[in-house]
């Protein structure tokens, strides 16, 4: 199993608790050097944004639009990000843990440095993205969409996987030996160097036409 180390956000010890609204007073749509917990954030549709240095924790996000968002050194701890937009986003250094993102919408970002622990990321749309130097550890990615993503050194570890799509995706340097599935979908021409147990080698084996004996 390759080790893959990612940076962690930069963040100062203690961060002052801010007010999300203050991201409509600023003119660039910016936010930073805060804490954001406890409450909700509805009906935003916001083009461009700057978030940085932010940690967000206990934070429900409802019919939320961040397209285009660049999101640097940022933390959601036990959010509610399900249905959020943030197509084209630039997100880099950033935590996801014990976070709902049901149907999250990440197709054609770049994510770099970017760690999953503990989320439900099922229907989430990744595809057409740049994903480099990712963990998704104890994820739920059922049905989750990595059609045709650019992936170098990323890593997914004890998560279910079961229907994801990784058609046009080439995994090699991938492990899926630790997660779980029945079926997933792949693109045949690009599963050279993927790492996978014994079982899930049977059913890879089938999607190659071989008949595999009991």
């Amino acid at each position: 199993m390759s080790k893959i180390k990612i940076e962690s956000p930069k963040l100062p010890p203690h961060l002052p608790e801010g007010n999300f609204q203050d991201i409509y007073e600023d003119e660039d749509s910016s936010l930073s050097h805060c804490t954001i917990s406890d409450c909700s954030i509805s009906d935003v549709d916001i083009e461009r944004a700057d978030i940085s240095q932010v940690v967000f924790k206990n934070v429900v996000f409802e019919n939320v639009s961040f397209h285009n968002v660049e999101l640097t050194d940022v933390v959601f701890e036990n959010c509610d990000l399900s249905t959020a937009n943030l197509m084209e986003g630039i997100i880099h250094r950033v935590q996801f843990t014990d976070s709902k993102m049901l149907g999250v919408n990440l197709s054609d970002a770049g994510l770099g440095n970017v760690e999953f622990k503990n989320c439900i990321l099922n229907l989430g749309s990744f595809g057409y993205g740049t994903m480099k130097q990712m963990i998704f550890t104890d994820c739920s990615m059922q049905t989750a969409d990595f059609f045709e993503c650019e992936c170098k050194k990323v890593r997914i570890q004890t998560s279910n996987l079961n229907e994801a799509n990784f058609s046009g995706t080439s995994l090699k340097g991938m492990d899926f030996s630790d997660s779980e599935f029945e079926r997933v979908t792949v693109s045949l021409e690009e599963l050279n160097g993927l790492t996978v147990s014994k079982e899930q080698a049977v059913g890879f084996a089938k999607l190659l036409g071989l008949k595999v004996k009991e």
